[in-house]
């Protein structure tokens, strides 16, 4: 990371010093550079000349003593609070009296930090993203006696950088590492319940929601030491509140040395001649050639349509409800409200009901997920999956959970989000830029994704979680209930 940080310094015209407790890794530091520049100019992003401009201006230094006119000192060793304090101290006591200190920590307290020095409030967090030369985002993080000016200073200088920054409180997690957790502790929950394999669950969540990787594959591409460390800190860090609660699957796998790619295995296989397992699909059912649309399908009534242009005759019924569903022969499909479709299908009094999991845009989603009621007759089941087929989709099937898999973490994602922006930590605009740019969230966020779905749909499925599992975690944010009241929405 250091290596990365002073090369998106030089590259923005600045003479920068690198420096190391052990000066071979400052020039292991420098050759890192010289190798990423030269790759930039092979593939023709990067001029040669300034690329040798750019080397040029990164300098090892063996003494921070030599680094003395620096006006800006980004520290990136070991997350170790009692190391990063040591250091700090002897920066303050080396550099001028107006430089600005900045950790690149990614979960420790600024304000921890600052508690070791003389003028508190020169130091803030800049947390840049792995790799830095990169990734668009940088947190801005200010702890409690963080000068308004230095921070200010830090974000103009990081957007001079060409970065994504967004301004953050010093609080467990800052944001992307807070917001996030939902993303892996759901689907690991899913898991944990048997209700479908991770190459289904995976799938889930990219094809049918966007996001660039499913949540064991990301795992296993960050590492689940890493991975599971993170989560362990921000549930020590916030008192153990129950929404951050580890997983015992990833307890296990780190304890067994199954750490996801770098160890060869994880969640997957990655062993030589590893055969990666693909989701599993339903095998192919006839269906049926007309449906009755009941009533308003909300974000799902862009099925109409591929219904339709599969040849498929749609009859439409206005209903009594605010909720709609499809009638399929003797079945009936519906959107999932964070019910079970088996508690569903009791107090709706509808034995074959089906239900279907949230997506981006039902207008292209390649896949969609069902979860049958356990009264669900084998015929009507099959009748859903054929005309699905019919009209183009890939059908995949998870066990009855509550919320399946798609709604339930995204409505977490939300109301972990609207806390953040309730506790003043964040606005909602760097939560949204937060997430998009540094885990390439798809549509614009979690906040508006909320705002696109509506604030009542997700708190709905947060209390419909909350009564099945009867615990904490799943309570819902007050901002976000606010914001279900009165129908505002998180952005303008």
């Amino acid at each position: 990371m250091g290596s990365g940080i002073a090369q998106v310094a030089a590259n923005a015209g600045h003479p920068v010093y690198l420096y190391d407790v052990q000066p071979e890794a400052a020039q292991r530091g420098c050759a890192a550079i010289e190798r990423d520049l030269g790759a930039l100019v092979g593939r023709g992003k990067l001029d040669s000349q300034a690329a040798v401009a750019i080397l040029e201006r990164v300098t090892p230094v063996a003494t921070l003593a030599e680094a003395r006119d620096a006006a800006l000192a980004i520290e990136a060793v070991v997350e170790d609070l009692a190391i990063k304090q040591a250091l700090l101290r002897e920066l303050e006591s080396v550099l001028g009296e107006h430089a600005i200190l900045a950790s690149n920590t990614s979960s420790l307290s600024i304000t921890a930090m600052a508690a070791a020095l003389k003028r508190r409030e020169r130091l803030a967090g800049m947390h840049f993203f792995n790799p830095a030369p990169r990734m668009k985002l940088v947190e801005i993080v200010s702890g409690l006696e963080t000068g308004a000016a230095q921070a200010a200073c830090l974000h103009a200088t990081a957007r001079a950088w060409g970065k994504i920054a967004v301004h953050v409180k010093s609080t467990p997690g800052f944001i992307v590492n807070r917001v996030a957790r939902p993303f892996y502790a759901e689907p690991q929950r899913v898991l944990a319940e048997g209700a479908g394999e991770p190459a289904c669950l995976d799938a889930v969540l990219r094809e049918g929601c966007g996001f660039p990787m499913g949540p064991f594959e990301l795992m296993d591409f960050i590492g689940h030491d890493v991975n599971f460390a993170v989560t362990r800190s921000v549930f020590d860090a916030c008192f153990a509140d129950r929404r951050y609660v580890p997983s015992l699957i990833q307890q296990e796998l780190v304890a067994a040395g199954r750490l996801g790619r770098k160890s060869g295995r994880g969640f997957y296989d990655y062993s030589e001649g590893a055969v990666r397992p693909l989701p599993r699909e339903l095998t192919p059912c006839e269906g049926r050639g007309r449906i009755t649309v009941v009533g308003d399908l909300g974000p799902a009534a862009a099925l109409i349509a591929r219904f339709e242009a599969a040849g498929i005759e749609v009859r439409r019924d206005a209903g009594s409800g605010r909720v709609g569903w499809i009638e399929i022969g003797e079945a009936r499909l519906a959107l999932t409200d964070g019910r079970t479709a088996t508690r569903r299908a009791v107090e709706d009094d509808q034995a074959n009901l089906v239900l279907f999991d949230l997506c981006l845009d039902y207008a292209a989603t390649p896949r969609l997920t069902l979860a049958p009621a356990d009264p669900c007759g084998r015929g009507a089941f099959h009748d859903v999956v054929g005309t699905l087929q019919r009209a183009g989709f890939k059908v995949g099937v998870i066990d009855d959970v509550a919320g399946m898999l798609a709604l339930r973490t995204i409505a977490m994602l939300v109301n972990e989000a609207a806390e953040v922006v309730l506790h003043g930590v964040a606005s909602a605009a760097d939560v949204d830029a937060a997430m998009v740019h540094g885990t390439n969230y798809p549509l614009g966020g979690p906040l508006a994704w909320a705002d696109r779905l509506g604030a009542g749909p997700v708190t709905t499925a947060l209390r419909h979680l909350r009564e099945h599992y009867g615990e904490e975690r799943y309570r819902t944010s007050p901002l976000l209930q606010r914001k279900a009241f009165n129908g505002e929405p998180f952005h303008e």
